[in-house]
């Protein structure tokens, strides 16, 4: 069959679309691009917010119309909390967000016998992490490997615990044996994520904490370079730090999710810590590790934010953000928030997203401006508009110019800064 796959939502969504190609390759099948004609059209979806709802939808629907005659198949985070709604939409096999390879078997099924079928679980009855085929979208660049699913927190504006269910780990071996699998194929670099990667291990006998299973991961590969994804602030302490500092192969890049800086609204959005617990954290990596990055997530117009706003902007100008993702609050139904008085028109939110978006722009140019003169490494993924585009171990995007630089990691000194991108020379190509 000729499948052509569709990616909605976030990086564990987008390590399983891969994982799901790999696993339909090794089958026979050929993967085509979603606006190609395809045998076989297959939505893995998100429903994060009502517009991850409506684009899921869509894509449906498109691609029912883009080839009245294929197979149309939907899986992932959006029927697994709205299984009514998408029984009504005219996809022939419905899934959830587990049983990858079970979801293929059915499809290979539906190919032959074209009856329709609906497969949803309970996720909160899982138990075992679904171990998949770890890959890349980077052309054998870069890499993600899934250590965790599930999530326990219940945040107040969230609903992906329900599409997620309980918290699940790959042991620590077989991430590493990954790892290894993945530096042997030529990745260079290695990310690991996870629906709550903070909660990596709860559910292992041996109840290894995130920091042991990112050590052995980073000995078992020490020629790869090893990136996080996103942390809850608590993660982040004396001892993690302590742990994790003296890795070499592990990128100064940490992604701390924050989400509001006032006390107030981050106690109605039920997030497990203070203002000032989260600076702790931020102070903590600016002390064990040189010069790290640190990222973030805000969300703005949250029901009752209003002179919280600024207390917000205030706080996110004290942490002084390498870079930040700014999104509107999203009422999403069937979280608590939906209901909560106070909600913000729309324009106010936008308003306050543009606000926010202005502060990130000017804390990241005064990051990129201060790595002006350095001598960076710099693994190069791509070659667009006449330049090679990679990035350092502190996630800057850096444009030159050389020959073949495809995966290759090369001193670069860094010359000009652009809009969210460094420029720099390529000083000296790394041996083939």
């Amino acid at each position: 069959m000729r499948v052509a796959i569709h990616t909605l939502g976030c990086k564990v969504n987008q390590y399983e679309s891969q994982a799901m190609e790999e696993l339909l390759r090794a089958r026979g099948h050929s993967l085509v691009p979603f606006e190609a004609q395809a045998d076989v059209y297959l939505i893995n979806s998100c429903t994060v917010t009502a517009t991850s709802d409506k684009k899921s939808r869509q894509a449906v629907r498109q691609a029912r119309k883009r080839a009245p005659g294929a197979l149309v198949a939907l899986c992932g985070c959006y029927p697994q909390v709205s299984p009514e709604a998408a029984r009504q939409l005219e996809a022939d096999l419905i899934g959830g967000s587990g049983d990858r390879r079970g979801f293929l078997d059915l499809l290979e099924q539906l190919a032959r016998t074209r009856e329709k079928a609906v497969a949803l679980d309970d996720p909160f009855r899982r138990r075992v992490f679904e171990a998949l085929p770890a890959g890349g979208l980077e052309g054998r660049t870069r890499a993600m490997l899934k250590v965790e699913d599930g999530c326990t927190n219940f945040c107040a504006y969230c609903i992906i615990p329900y599409a997620r269910g309980a918290v699940r780990s790959l042991p620590v071996e077989q991430a590493a044996a990954q790892a290894r699998d993945l530096a042997e194929a030529g990745y260079r670099e290695l990310v690991l994520t996870g629906i709550e990667l903070s909660a990596y291990g709860r559910d292992l006998p041996e109840r290894p904490g995130l920091a042991a299973l990112i050590a052995q991961v980073c000995r078992a590969v020490p020629g790869m370079r090893v990136r996080l994804g996103s942390l809850e602030p608590r993660t982040v302490t004396e001892d993690f730090c302590a742990q994790l500092a003296g890795l070499p192969n592990l990128c100064p890049h940490f992604h701390l999710s924050l989400q509001s800086g006032c006390d107030a609204t981050l106690a109605r959005m039920k997030r497990r810590y203070t203002t000032e617990r989260y600076l702790e954290s931020v102070e903590l990596l600016r002390r064990h590790f040189d010069r790290p990055a640190l990222t973030t997530d805000l969300i703005v117009g949250f029901p009752g934010e209003e002179e919280e706003f600024a207390q917000t902007l205030d706080f996110i100008r004290r942490c002084g953000f390498a870079q930040m993702h700014i999104f509107p609050y999203s009422r999403r139904q069937g979280t608590p928030a939906a209901g909560m008085p106070g909600q913000i028109p729309n324009g106010e939110k936008a308003r306050r997203a543009h606000q926010g978006a202005e502060l990130a722009r000017a804390m990241e140019k005064s990051w990129l401006s201060s790595w002006m003169g350095q001598r960076v490494a710099v693994l190069f993924e791509e070659e667009k508009d006449g330049f090679w585009r990679g990035y350092t171990p502190q996630y800057i995007e850096v444009r030159g110019k050389g020959e073949n630089l495809h995966n290759r990691v090369c001193p670069v000194t860094l010359t000009a800064v652009g809009e969210g991108v460094a420029f720099g020379v390529v000083t000296e190509e790394e041996a083939p």
